[in-house]
């Protein structure tokens, strides 16, 4: 069997990574996931922009801390903590759901850290993907009779392959906030109405600087309305109005930290 791509770190989710081929894997079928156990343990779930508009009227969308921000959806303030995963292990009904979350267990990833070229992988250990019988009818299959990607391979690698396009506009973006140098590091404080003097504090992400945005010159701004960076820019904004309702979610999940564990960093 190929090997995996050799990657010094992999991906949220993905605990390994082997490359999809008819050789294989030509009796091979995927079957979709009962549950989404493997999301209920975390809060924060990379988003890209052209998401901003459906993933705002659910989840705060911030920027990761460092020099390379990318955005993330809060589905939780706290590490482990997803208060949009029900009892049941599912993901509950009526809200988005990010793209990176549908991608799972399929990604594209480089075969060779001297080749910019990229395969269609998926991760082994997801349990949703192995041989079959060819009497069981459960599941969809990779490859036809002969050898060929079947419908729903060539699906599969069409949003992998529009994933990767909207990362690179995401990186387009980001690049495009750090030179107008309007982004901060954020800070939300939420106080509990039963101990208003112990507020719960938030940090660690960044955020776009209202303050600087709106003195930002007249043609920088009609020149980002033009190209669309500021309705996302706004999107963002918008969904910080998020971070109490997710708050209010934990605590009537009781998945509030520990008073001792106030303020959370």
């Amino acid at each position: 069997m190929a090997s995996a791509p050799q990657q010094p770190q992999l991906p949220l989710f993905y605990k390994d990574l082997l490359p999809l081929n008819s050789r294989d894997h030509a009796d091979w079928k995927v079957s979709p996931f009962g549950t989404a156990a493997h999301v209920a343990q975390t809060h924060a779930i990379p988003l890209t922009v052209d998401e901003f508009i459906d993933a705002q009227r659910n989840y705060p969308i911030v920027f990761t801390a460092g020099d390379n921000p990318l955005p993330i959806a809060l589905m939780g303030l706290n590490e482990g903590v997803n208060t949009f995963v029900g009892e049941d292990e599912k993901i509950i009904a009526g809200v988005y759901v990010p793209a990176y979350i549908r991608r799972y267990p399929f990604i594209l990833a480089k075969m060779r850290p001297d080749s910019d070229e990229m395969s269609l992988c998926f991760d082994p250990t997801a349990g949703v993907i192995g041989k079959q019988e060819a009497s069981n009818e459960g599941g969809q299959a990779l490859f036809d009779s002969e050898g060929k990607p079947t419908d729903y391979t060539s699906q599969v690698l069409d949003f992998c392959s529009k994933f990767e396009e909207s990362g690179q506009r995401t990186r387009a973006f980001l690049d495009e906030l750090k030179k107008l140098d309007i982004l901060m590091d954020g800070e939300v404080a939420i106080t509990r109405g039963d101990n208003p003097d112990k507020p719960f504090v938030y940090r660690g992400f960044r955020m776009v600087d209202e303050k600087k945005l709106r003195e930002l010159p007249t043609e920088t701004l009609e020149a980002l309305n033009k190209n669309g960076l500021l309705m996302l820019i706004h999107a963002h904004l918008f969904s910080m109005n998020l971070m109490r309702m997710i708050f209010e979610r934990q605590i009537a999940q009781g998945k509030m930290p520990q008073a001792q564990a106030a303020p959370v960093n």
